[in-house]
C-alpha cells in the first residue's frame, strides 16, 4: 500500500463510507481502499487494533473478515515466533466480542480454525480448546462454533495445507471426535435442549460426520443421535431447528456410505429415518413445505445411501422396499419440488438394475418404477386454467425437461412400447381434460425415440391421430403434440406415406405465431432424419427458407429449419445442388448486401448477425458426396458471395461479436469445400492479418487454424501460411506480454496454439525451421500456468504434439530432420519446460488438468528418457519442503518415489495417477 501505514481513523472513515455512504461511487471508492489495506502486511496490526477497540460492529467484522483472509491467503508473510502471540490474541477476541455479532464469532473461528490447522507447533487444538472453554457456560457457543467450523476447513482450497498436514490432523480430529461429541450431549443438557443450542449442536455434529472421522460404534449408542430423531419426530419443532436436524442426519448417513463398515450405526439410522413417515404425513397435513421437504430429503439420503443394499438383498434387513416405498409417498406430495428431490436416487438405481440386467431381479423393481412414472406424468399437467403454450423456460419448464430426462433413462425396466400403447390408451379410450392428454403425450414424446419403430401398428396409429386432431384443442394440446410428431421422425421415415400429411400438418403449426418455433423443430427433425424422401419437398422447403421472416420464430428455430433444408439440399443430384444454394443463401446474402447500402444507423437494423449465422448453418450443414475430381458444387456460390462477407468484415472489423460470426461463417464456408476455396486463401489472408494488427480479435486466429488443417500440407501454401503465422503472432504476443496478459485473454492463448498444433499437425519442418518458433514455445511455457479449462488444454496439446513430431512416423523422409529440430528446441528449453509443468502442478492447476500435462512429461520422457529423468531431478529439488506453519510438506522419500514412479512410468495412465498423488502434497 503507497503511503506507508494508515492511521486508525483513516480506516474508520473507509469502514462507515463503505456500510453507510449514500453515493455508490463513494461506496466503491472505499470498497478498493479497503481491498488495497487487506493485501498489504499493515492489515495485520490494524485489524488486531480495531478488534482491541471494539468500537462497533461494522469496523469489527471488517478487522474478523480481514483476520480469516490474511490466515488463509497470506499466512507466509509472518514469521514463525509471532504464531502464538496470533493465536492467543484471536482467543482474546472472539471471547471479548462474542456478544457483540454471531457473524463476527463466525468469521473469528474461521480464522482460529485455519491457523490451527496452518500450525504444526499448535498440537491437540481440540483438547486445548475444550479445556479452556468448555466450563464456561457463556463460552460454549463459540466454542462450539470453532469446533463447527475446524472440521469444514480441513479440505478448504484456500488454505493448500497438502496431504501430509491434512493426514496428521485427521487422524488428530478423529483422535478427539467422541470427546466433541460428548461435550455437544453435556451442552445441550446444560442448557436445557435451548433450541439454539440444539441447532448449534446439531451443525456441529453435522460437520464432523462430514469429515468421516466419528467413530460408528460410539455414534451407535449416543445420546445425541436419539435426541436428533425426537426432535424430528416431533410436530412442534421449529422451522430453523428442523433443518439444522434434517442436515445433520443428511451428513450421517452419506458418511456411512459403505455400510457394511459400519452396520451398527447403519442399522440406528436406517431405524430411526423409518420412524418419521408418522412425522412426513403430520407436515403434510400442517401444509408445512419445509419440513415436508426435509423429510424427502432425509428419505431420498437414506435410498442413495442403502442402494447397494436394496440391490444386492431386496427385501431383507436394510435391503427392505419400505425405503423405496416413503420415495413413493414423497412423490405422490401435489408440489412437484418434492418428487424432484429424488431424481438422482431413481437415475442411479436405473443405471444399477441396467448394469445387472437380471430379469428376475427387474421384475421386481418394475412395480416401483410404473407407479413413479404415474406420478411423473400427473406432476407434469399445467394448470386447467393455464392459457397459451407451455414454457419452457420456467421453474415448472425446467423440471417437466427433468422428467423427460429420468423417464429416457428407466423406461427400459417398464418397457418402453408396454408404456406407450398404455399412454396412449387413456387418450383412446377415455376422454379426459385438456391438460391430462397433454401431460400424456408430453411422456409419449419423452419415450418415442426408444421405440423400435419397424411394422409397428400402435405407432402409426398414433402418428395419424395426431395429425388428424381437432384444430380446436387447447393450443398446450397442439404444440406438445407436435414435439411428439419431431420424435416419431423414425416411424415417418420408416412409413413415407404418412410424409405428406405430417408436412401439411406441421406447416398448420408453423403458420401460427404460439406454434411456429416448436413447428419449425419438428421440421429440422423430420429433414435431418428422412433426408432422402424429403428430397422431393425441396422446393416447398425453399419456399419456407426464403420466407423465414414471415413466420414467428425464435432465432434458434429459423437456423434449425435452414439446417434440416441445408441436410435435404446435399441429398439431391449434384448438378442441381449449385442452383439450388445459390436460391437459398440469396435471401440472407441481399440482407447482407442491403445493410452494407445503408447508412450505418445506430440500431438494431444493422446487425449483420442473424444472416451471417443463418449462411454459417447452410455451410456447415451442406455437404454432399464429391468424388475425387468432380468440381465442388458449392464452389461457385461461395466465391459469389465472398465478397458481400469480406465487406461486412471490413465494415464492422471493430464489433469483436459480428466479426466472430463473419469468422464463424467462413469457417464453415472453407470447410464445406475444402481445397475448392483456394481461390478465396489469398485475399482472405491478407484482409485477416490487416484487420489483426488494428484490433486483434482471437476469431482470426482459429480462422487461420482451419486454413492451416486445409491447405498446410500443400506445399505452394506453406510459406504463405507461415507468413500469415508470423504476422499474426506479433500482435498476440504483444497482447499476451501486458500485465496479467494471459489470464485476461485466455480465448486468445486458446486459439494461438489452436493454430500453431495444426500447423505442427500438418506441416512441422516449415514451423520448426522459422524464426517464430522460439517466440511461441517461450509463450507456450508461460502459458502452462493458466487456469483456465481450454486455454490450458490448448497449449498442452500444442507441447504434446511438438514433442511428439520428433517421434511420429519415422519411416518418413524428413524424420531425421525433424528429430534433429526438436532435439534443438528441448535442449534449449526442455529444463525450463519440466520446471514449470511441475510447479503449475503443485501450485497453478486444478487436478482436471492433470491428464493434459501427463501427456506432455510422458513425450518428453519418450523422446529422451535419461535427459528427462536428471531435469525432473532437478525440478523436484527447487519445490519447498515444509509449509510456512512449520509442517512437513513433501519428505524425501516421497520425492525419490515421485521421481522413479514417473521415470519407470510404462504408460500415460501411470505418469498421470504419481502425478494426482503427489500433487495433493501441495494442496
Amino acid at each position: 500500500m503507497e503511503g506507508g501505514k494508515p492511521s486508525l481513523e483513516l480506516v474508520y472513515q473507509a469502514v462507515q463510507a463503505l456500510y453507510h455512504d449514500p453515493d455508490p461511487a463513494g461506496k466503491e471508492r472505499a470498497s478498493v481502499w479497503l481491498g488495497e489495506l487487506q493485501r498489504s502486511m499493515y492489515a495485520w496490526e490494524i485489524a488486531d487494533q480495531l478488534l482491541q477497540l471494539k468500537q462497533d460492529v461494522e469496523s469489527c467484522y471488517f478487522a474478523a473478515q480481514t483476520m480469516k483472509m490474511k490466515i488463509q491467503t497470506s499466512f507466509y508473510e509472518l514469521p514463525a515466533e509471532t504464531h502464538i502471540s496470533l493465536r492467543d490474541s484471536l482467543l482474546s477476541h472472539i471471547q471479548n466480542l462474542k456478544d457483540l455479532s454471531p457473524v463476527i464469532v463466525t468469521q473469528l473461528a474461521l480464522a482460529i480454525a485455519d491457523l490451527a490447522l496452518q500450525m504444526a507447533s499448535w498440537k491437540g487444538c481440540v483438547h486445548t480448546l475444550i479445556e479452556k472453554y468448555s466450563n464456561d457456560v457463556s463460552s460454549l457457543l463459540f466454542l462450539i462454533e470453532i469446533l463447527t467450523v475446524l472440521p469444514e476447513e480441513v479440505h478448504s482450497r484456500s488454505l493448500r495445507i497438502g496431504a501430509n498436514r491434512r493426514t496428521e490432523i485427521i487422524e488428530d480430529l478423529a483422535y478427539y471426535s467422541s470427546t466433541v461429541v460428548t461435550l455437544l450431549m453435556s451442552c445441550v443438557e446444560k442448557t436445557g435442549s435451548n433450541e439454539k443450542m440444539l441447532i448449534k449442536a446439531f451443525r456441529c455434529l453435522g460437520s464432523w460426520f462430514n469429515l468421516g472421522v466419528l467413530d460408528s460404534n460410539f455414534m451407535a449408542n449416543n445420546q445425541l443421535l436419539i435426541v436428533l430423531f425426537q426432535v424430528l419426530q416431533r410436530d412442534e419443532t421449529s422451522t430453523n431447528l428442523h433443518e439444522a436436524a434434517s442436515d445433520c442426519v443428511c451428513s450421517s448417513l452419506y458418511a456411512i456410505e459403505n455400510v457394511d463398515n459400519n452396520l451398527p450405526l447403519a442399522m440406528q439410522l436406517f431405524q430411526g429415518v423409518l420412524t418419521l413417515e408418522t412425522a412426513y404425513h403430520m407436515a403434510v397435513a400442517r401444509e408445512d413445505l419445509d419440513k415436508v421437504l426435509n423429510y424427502c430429503r432425509i428419505f431420498t439420503e437414506l435410498c442413495e445411501t442403502f442402494l447397494e443394499t436394496i440391490v444386492r438383498s431386496p427385501g431383507q434387513g436394510m435391503g427392505d422396499l419400505r425405503t423405496l416405498e416413503l420415495l413413493l409417498i414423497c412423490a405422490g406430495h401435489p408440489q412437484y419440488e418434492v418428487v424432484e428431490i429424488s431424481f438422482n436416487f431413481w437415475y442411479r438405481l436405473g443405471e444399477h438394475l441396467y448394469k445387472t440386467s437380471d430379469p428376475v431381479l427387474h421384475g421386481l423393481f418394475r412395480p416401483f418404477i410404473q407407479r413413479l412414472l404415474h406420478a411423473l406424468a400427473r406432476h407434469c399437467q399445467l394448470d386447467p386454467d393455464h392459457e397459451g403454450i407451455p414454457e419452457d423456460t420456467d421453474d415448472f419448464g425446467e423440471f417437466r425437461m427433468r422428467v423427460s430426462d429420468l423417464v429416457k433413462d428407466l423406461i427400459f425396466l417398464v418397457g418402453s412400447m408396454e408404456c406407450f400403447t398404455q399412454l396412449y390408451s387413456t387418450l383412446k379410450d377415455g376422454n379426459p381434460p385438456w391438460e391430462v392428454t397433454e401431460a400424456v403425450l408430453f411422456i409419449m414424446a419423452a419415450i418415442a425415440k426408444s421405440i423400435d419403430p419397424e411394422n409397428n401398428p400402435t405407432l402409426t396409429e398414433v402418428l395419424e391421430a395426431v395429425v388428424h386432431l381437432n384444430q380446436n384443442v387447447h393450443i398446450a394440446v397442439r404444440y406438445t403434440s407436435i414435439e411428439l410428431v419431431g420424435e416419431m421422425s423414425e416411424v415417418v421415415d420408416r412409413n413415407p406415406q404418412f410424409l405428406d400429411p405430417v408436412l401439411n400438418y406441421l406447416m398448420k403449426g408453423l403458420r401460427e405465431k404460439p406454434l411456429a418455433s416448436v413447428a419449425a423443430k419438428a421440421i429440422h427433425n423430420i429433414c435431418s432424419v428422412c433426408r432422402d424422401h424429403m428430397a422431393q419437398h425441396f422446393q416447398g422447403l425453399l419456399d419456407i427458407a426464403r420466407s423465414l421472416d414471415s413466420f414467428a420464430l425464435s432465432a434458434d428455430a429459423a437456423v434449425g429449419l435452414l439446417k434440416g433444408t441445408a441436410l435435404v439440399l446435399a441429398r439431391l443430384p449434384l448438378e442441381k445442388i449449385a442452383e439450388c444454394l445459390s436460391d437459398l443463401c440469396a435471401v440472407q446474402v441481399i440482407a447482407l448486401k442491403k445493410l452494407l447500402s445503408q447508412e450505418a444507423s445506430n440500431g438494431k437494423s444493422s446487425d449483420p448477425t442473424v444472416w451471417l449465422d443463418r449462411l454459417a448453418v447452410i455451410f456447415r450443414h451442406t455437404n454432399p458426396i464429391v468424388e475425387n475430381g468432380q468440381t465442388h458444387p458449392c464452389q461457385k456460390v461461395i466465391q459469389e458471395i465472398w465478397p458481400v462477407l469480406s465487406e461486412t468484415l471490413n465494415k464492422h472489423q471493430a464489433d469483436n461479436r459480428i466479426v466472430e460470426r463473419c469468422c464463424r461463417c467462413l469457417r464453415f464456408a472453407v470447410r464445406c469445400v475444402g481445397k475448392g476455396s483456394a481461390a478465396l486463401l489469398q485475399p482472405l489472408v491478407t484482409q485477416m492479418v490487416s484487420v489483426y494488427q488494428v484490433y486483434p480479435h482471437s476469431c482470426f486466429l482459429y480462422l487461420g487454424s482451419i486454413l492451416v488443417d486445409e491447405y498446410g500440407m500443400e506445399e505452394g501454401c506453406q510459406q504463405g501460411l507461415l507468413d500469415m503465422l508470423q504476422a499474426l503472432c506479433m500482435p498476440t504476443f504483444q497482447l499476451l506480454e501486458q500485465p496479467n496478459g494471459l489470464r485476461n485473454h485466455p480465448d486468445t492463448v486458446d486459439d494461438l496454439f489452436r493454430l500453431a498444433t495444426r500447423f505442427i499437425q500438418r506441416s512441422p519442418v516449415t514451423l520448426l525451421r522459422s524464426q517464430i518458433i522460439v517466440h511461441i514455445i517461450q509463450c507456450a511455457i508461460a502459458a502452462t500456468s493458466l487456469d483456465h479449462r481450454d486455454a490450458n488444454c490448448s497449449v498442452m496439446k500444442f507441447m504434446r504434439d511438438l514433442i511428439h513430431t520428433g517421434i511420429a512416423n519415422d519411416h518418413e523422409d524428413d524424420f531425421e530432420l525433424r528429430k534433429q529440430l526438436i532435439q534443438q528446441a528441448m535442449s534449449q528449453n526442455g529444463q525450463q519446460l519440466v520446471n514449470q509443468l511441475i510447479h503449475t502442478c503443485c501450485f497453478c492447476l486444478p487436478p482436471y488438468t492433470l491428464p493434459d500435462v501427463a501427456e506432455v512429461i510422458y513425450e518428453i520422457m519418450l523422446f529422451d528418457r535419461p535427459t528427462f529423468c536428471r531435469w525432473l531431478e532437478n525440478a523436484l529439488k527447487g519445490l519447498p519442503k515444509e509449509t510456512s506453519g512449520g509442517a512437513v510438506t513433501v519428505t524425501h522419500k516421497q520425492l525419490t518415489d515421485f521421481h522413479k514412479q514417473v521415470t519407470s512410468a510404462e504408460d500415460c495412465k501411470h505418469v498421470c495417477w504419481a502425478l494426482r498423488d503427489f500433487t495433493r502434497l501441495f494442496r
